[in-house]
């Protein structure tokens, strides 16, 4: 397990072992549980792709072919090849 270092006030040091003491675990263990508990509440940033999903810019051009993002074809005259 990797090891870090955090800085808290007195007051809250003092309630951390005294919660330590009364389940009987050591206080990283409740830190550890805080931070796990943290993370997986946590509700990640949108992608751009989740952005321009809910704002309707995906399919937005209407009448183009299907396959106009994969067909070389469509792609003559862009670029350099």
């Amino acid at each position: 397990m990797e090891r870090i270092n955090v800085r808290v006030d007195q007051r809250l040091k003092h309630e951390l072992e005294a919660e330590a003491r009364e389940r009987g675990v050591r206080p990283s263990d409740i830190v550890r549980e805080a931070l796990e508990d943290h993370v997986r509440r946590r509700t990640p940033k949108p992608s751009c792709l989740d952005i321009a999903r809910r704002i309707g810019f995906i399919g937005a051009y209407k009448d183009t072919p299907t396959d106009l993002s994969t067909n070389p074809e469509h792609m003559e005259g862009f670029g350099g090849g």
